[in-house]
Parts: structure tokens; sequence; C-alpha cells
């Protein structure tokens, strides 16, 4: 029998890596023969590129750039040949953020077109950015501002380049110091198809989960839209420029990047039509499935991209309870990992202990379910 393991990390808890290797502890309880195909991805958000890293044995080399409060911080990005790989949140990332600091308007993004910067300095011709999994809401003026552009106020005043800002821009430059991006190709992994504004746009569905307070998250569309009304309105019609808190949208506006599906992106470099060839079951995760997972993230990708005769199954920290009926996108069932009400510090602890536990249960389902012919249809034998 052989078994794909095709999770993403779990957000603050666990990588993809340690979530693969804790299934196949689990599923090897009850099917040590087995053939384990472990195969951690990402789909655009925080781990990408680790997960990359390691399939494909990348080189890693380090930088240092601004970081979210503004002090030096080193930062690290892997490349082979001529192309480079960073993420976005390995630099202003969530996971990075302390709770009592989580404010989207005031982290800065700068540091990342410090790093573009430095990468096309270096002489690589293709980078290749993932944009999940950020702290911010800034429209991308972070990073437009790392490149070397410059924003100003009425008054004609230097703007700080914050999301908290972007209500304040009438005009901008850009300055010798933008890198000359002829024969450079930027490719923008995001892990959404979510627009800049509107009900589905980065302030009203990423806002509160960054620390935008509810009483803000209108107030940040507009911002948005008055600044990309100045900078390049046609950036509101393109699915996923919402990615990162409006990074996705600067990174095509002020490095002429291309937007494309992460998880798609991902499952190409790894040649996983081939690896997924003769497989019995397929099984994806990620922390959380829900309604935000069907526009794009890793699961549904992994799904969309399997063999529909190959049965895929997703155990996940949680589920959502807005999620369609299974079987949908090719995934038969899904399962939560929680089995009991705790703490996010002591669930995001055991998460490793209940994904074998979890793992194990299943394996023993599906035991039972091939040795009994009444399982396949439901009749009595």
């Amino acid at each position: 029998m052989k078994i794909m393991i095709v999770p993403d990390s779990f957000k603050e808890s666990l990588s993809a890596e340690e979530v693969a290797k804790a299934i196949k502890l689990g599923f090897e309880k009850v099917f040590p023969q087995a053939e384990y195909h472990l195969l951690p991805v990402g789909d655009g958000g925080e781990g990408t590129i680790s997960s990359l890293s390691v399939a494909l044995q990348l080189k890693r080399s380090h930088t240092t750039v601004t970081g979210p409060f503004g002090l030096l911080k080193e930062v690290s990005y892997v490349y082979r040949d001529k192309t480079a790989f960073f993420e976005v949140a390995d630099i202003t990332g969530l996971a990075l953020i302390p709770n009592e600091k989580r404010d989207p308007l005031t982290i800065t993004n700068v540091g990342v077109g410090e790093l573009v910067n430095d990468l096309i300095q270096k002489g690589f011709k293709e980078i290749v950015i993932g944009v999940g999994g950020t702290s911010t809401i800034d429209g991308g003026i972070g990073l437009a501002h790392g490149m070397g552009y410059r924003f100003y106020d009425q008054k004609g005043e230097l703007l700080e380049p914050l999301g908290k800002n972007l209500s304040r821009v009438a005009h901008f430059e850009k300055t010798p110091q933008c890198p000359d991006l002829s024969g450079i190709k930027i490719k923008v992994l995001t892990d959404v198809s979510n627009p800049l504004v509107g009900p589905r746009g980065a302030s009203q569905v990423f806002g509160p989960q960054k620390g935008l307070p509810i009483e803000k998250i209108t107030v940040v569309d507009s911002a948005l839209k008055q600044f990309y009304q100045l900078v390049n309105p046609q950036v509101f019609t393109l699915s996923g420029s919402g990615a990162g808190g409006g990074m996705a949208a600067g990174l095509v506006t002020f490095l002429q990047g291309e937007l494309v599906s992460g998880i798609d992106e991902v499952l190409e470099l790894l040649d996983y039509d081939r690896l997924v060839r003769g497989a019995d079951l397929v099984i994806v995760g990620e922390g959380r499935l829900d309604q935000q997972s069907l526009s794009g993230k890793a699961p549904i990708g992994v799904a969309r991209q399997t063999p529909k005769s190959i049965p895929i199954i997703a155990i996940c920290g949680s589920l959502s309870d807005d999620l369609p009926e299974f079987p949908f996108e090719n995934i038969r069932a899904a399962f939560s990992i929680i089995s009991k009400i705790d703490s996010p510090e002591h669930t995001f602890l055991s998460a490793k202990a209940n994904l074998e536990y979890t793992a194990q249960n299943i394996a023993q389902l599906l035991k039972i379910a091939a040795k009994n012919p009444a399982f396949e249809t439901g009749e009595r034998i």
C-alpha cells in the first residue's frame, strides 16, 4: 500500500515536515509495512520555502534587513542557479509578532523591499516570493519604500511607509535607489484569491486575525482603495491582490510581479503528478480547514491535483462549521485532532501527540473497513 502524506504547516504550532512525520508515526502503528511518501508543502504562506528547500535541496544564505519594528534582522533565503526563493513571513510574519504588539498598521515591511534589492544586486534573475502569513495590512507601501520609492503627503512631507499612512499619500516618486528590473522575473506565490478591497478584501477578511480592531476595518479598506487609485487602479480587478495584507498588490505594482497560485506552483516544482502515481491514499492537512481553504489553500490545491480515483482524507488542527458536506473537492472525509477544549498555548504544544493519535485511529478504521466488505456498501453480508 502506497500512502502519500502531503500536509501544510499547522500555523504557530508545527512545520509541514513535523506534521508529515507525526501522521506517518500514527499510521505506521497500524500499517507498518506500507510504503510512505512524505511530501511537506506550502501554498505561499509561512513554511512554503522551507518545504521547497528540503524537497529540492536548495542552497541557503543569509542577509540583514530592517525587521518588523525597525531594528536590523538577519533573514535567510534559498536559491539554485539564478533563482532565489523567500517568504515575507520570515521577515514580518504574524507568528513572529507577540500578541501585545500585533497591529497591522504600525509594523514595517521595508525589509521585504531591501531583500529584493539585495537579491537583484547579487545577480539573481528570478525571485519567487511567498506572501502568506503576514502581520501587516500596508498595501505594499513598506516594500516599495525598501526598494527606493518615497511617499509624500499634501504638504510634501515624507511619510513613514506604514499602513496607518496609506490615506495620507498625495504623491510619490521613484528614486535612483530603485533597481533596474530589466530581465528580472518576480513570481508571487499567493495562498488566497481574495481581491485587494471590498467584502472579500485584505482588510475585511484578514484584518481581525492580524489584530485590526473591528471599528477600523472599513477605514483601512477605504485607505487601501484611495492609495491604489493613485498608484495603480488596475489592481482592483486582480484576483489574489489582497494576499499578504495587500503585499501581493504591491509586488505587482512596484516590481511588475506575476501572481500565481502558491500550491499549484509548489506542486509543479515538486513534480507531484509523477509522485502521486500508484498511490492508494493521499493525506492532506493544515491548521484549520475552513471557507478560506477553498480559495486556494494547500489541502484543496493538492486534492484538485490528485487523480479522482485516489481517495483523500484531511487531518487538521480544527474544522470550520461552514464547510461543504463531504465528499468535496475529492476529499472524502476530514478529521480534527483537537479532542478537548484547552488554551491555545496547550493546544499548540499538544499538536504533535494529537496528530499521531488521530492518525492511528483513522488507520484503525481503514483497517476495519478493508477487512469487512459490508463497509463498502453499508449492507449486511
